[in-house]
């Protein structure tokens, strides 16, 4: 009980780095503590096509991504214009927030303690997320939650994808080093 206390009191860099990295040598036989996995970024991408129509919306969505991930989002925009779905070139087609750091540890944090437990029917996460180069993409339905979101934009719930890379190219390792980290995967 005493160690899971600890746990709860320090941050997850903290941990990666004094129980983590030592943990995962061992299990996955390295002779370097330097080849052990790592996260180096992570990305979160919202698309925003609703907003075509009402662009206060688009306003609701960055206050939103900005108390979620601890920064503004980045606006990407078509390259080309598309007539069948109403886009014009250099329009508005979604929002990206890129993690590094002591933020990236922050909202993974957040997302492994806080919002994945809040998640309807959740049941763990799926082994199958894994792009086969060693990272990992989480889709979550609406952004309520996360703890940030107030209950004003229940509304205007939109969805967005996160993104952990890793250095790892190997989606074992990858895994491995997820798994340690906290996030519940389901048992298949």
């Amino acid at each position: 009980m005493r160690q899971n206390f600890e746990l709860i009191m320090t941050d997850l860099r903290t941990i990666y780095k004094e129980k983590i990295v030592p943990a995962l040598k061992q299990e996955l036989g390295l002779q370097n503590a330097s080849a052990v996995p790592k996260i180096e970024k992570v990305v979160l991408n919202v698309g925003v096509g609703k907003t075509l129509k009402d662009p206060k919306f688009l306003d609701i969505i960055i206050e939103d991504i900005q108390r979620i991930a601890g920064q503004r989002p980045v606006k990407t925009l078509a390259r080309k214009s598309i007539a069948g779905f109403k886009i014009r070139q250099n329009q508005v087609v979604g929002l990206k927030v890129t993690l590094r750091g002591r933020r990236m540890y922050d909202f993974l944090e957040k997302l492994i303690r806080a919002a994945l437990p809040r998640v309807r029917d959740f049941r763990g996460l799926s082994k199958q997320g894994f792009d086969g180069c060693g990272n990992y993409n989480i889709g979550i339905k609406e952004q309520n939650v996360f703890p940030e979101t107030g209950d004003e934009h229940i509304e205007h719930a939109f969805g967005l994808e996160i993104n952990i890379q890793t250095n790892t190219d190997n989606d074992k390792k990858a895994l491995a080093l997820l798994k340690s980290l906290g996030f519940p995967f389901k048992n298949d």
